[in-house]
């Protein structure tokens, strides 16, 4: 690589990570809060994928040892401390995505190599029967998505595509969105290359009624790995990565249905991917995450007020860990497994619960 496009990839990776003043209003640290030790995760797992559905917390496949592509199904239940398993998934991933509706947990594509080569593959699994059936796939193979569910529909957010494999297994014959053209390089990093692996704008809608998808208005940065909630009807999609660690950013946007539109509100302190999220006592929380190789894996803890437009810092994590996901029960933002280094380990069976009370 020549010095002037190793200087030149060096300041777009600068301008995403470090957001200015203007960008990021943070009040003084307060480490507020604090966490508590739950039981265990059964099996040592990250790249594990976490919903939430009914008052219990469901981790489904991941990193486990000997395999990158667990079909695992495991809920733990607050009230009791105890995990249980479930019916496994009829394939192995990684990077899933995954959510919980009305008595079901939805997965959606994933990763069936290390960190590559994604599916669009799709299932359903019904707690009722214990039992998976595989629905409508995702309209093109994708991985490392953010999910949430707003109103009686489902949101696939950004996410990656490429890497050994390409456009993946399964599929529903359609291909991604475009990348976003060139800009400045203090606003958005340069525009991928061909059939390298490259992150997504694409925001897919999946109605479960008619188990069917419909687009909606992109993400105006490509990212994967974003920590994503919904908040009063409305779906925020902080940080993430754009392509790989060392772009990882800070950025927020705010997404409302009604106008099928984004904006952005005050970016988070802190640039990571593969953050934990949820909604905690009317503040967004993200928690944890995978750093650049100087920061390795985050253990800041940092809310941001929807109210206010600004962030504040809270307890840090007791074990710093990345490669999991998180859901919030009765109070308690649960984050359980994950990984304590970059990338893939090690594997931890760290079960926590964070709270404000």
């Amino acid at each position: 690589m020549g010095l002037h496009r190793y200087l030149w990839l060096a300041a777009v990776a600068a301008a995403f990570v470090a957001p200015t003043a203007a960008q990021t209003q943070q009040s003084p640290s307060q480490n507020i809060g604090r966490w508590v030790a739950k039981a265990p995760v059964p099996v040592e797992r990250t790249e594990v994928s976490v919903a939430e559905l009914d008052g219990k917390l469901y981790l489904v496949g991941g990193y486990v040892l000997g395999s990158v592509t667990a079909n695992l199904l495991q809920s733990y239940d607050p009230k009791t401390d105890k995990w249980a398993d479930h019916a496994q998934m009829p394939i192995g991933v990684n990077h899933v995505n995954v959510v919980g509706h009305k008595g079901k947990i939805y997965a959606f594509g994933g990763f069936i190599k290390q960190n590559q080569h994604p599916i669009a593959n799709s299932y359903a699994y019904d707690v009722a029967t214990n039992r998976w059936q595989e629905i409508a796939p995702l309209p093109f193979a994708r991985a490392a998505s953010s999910v949430v569910v707003l109103g009686d529909k489902i949101h696939v957010i950004g996410g990656a595509i490429g890497g050994e494999g390409g456009a993946g297994i399964g599929g529903g014959g359609g291909a991604p969105s475009a990348p976003p053209p060139a800009m400045p390089v203090d606003n958005v990093p340069p525009p991928p290359q061909k059939g390298a692996r490259t992150s997504l704008t694409d925001h897919d809608i999946y109605d479960p009624t008619t188990n069917s998808w419909s687009k909606a208005a992109p993400l105006p940065v490509r990212r994967d790995h974003i920590a994503t909630v919904v908040y009063d009807g409305k779906i925020h999609a902080i940080g993430g990565r754009i392509e790989n660690l060392f772009q990882n950013n800070t950025i927020h946007h705010f997404y409302d249905p009604k106008t099928d539109s984004w904006s952005e509100r005050a970016r988070q302190p802190t640039p990571r991917s593969g953050a934990s999220a949820g909604v905690l006592d009317g503040l967004i929380v993200v928690i944890g995450g995978e750093g650049s190789s100087e920061r390795g894996v985050c253990g800041e803890n940092e809310a941001y007020d929807p109210k206010t437009d600004t962030w504040r810092t809270l307890a840090p994590m007791t074990v710093p860990r990345h490669g999991t996901g998180a859901a919030v029960i009765d109070g308690v933002f649960y984050m359980p497994g994950g990984a304590t280094g970059r990338g893939g380990g090690p594997r931890v069976a760290t079960n926590e619960g964070f709270t404000l009370r």
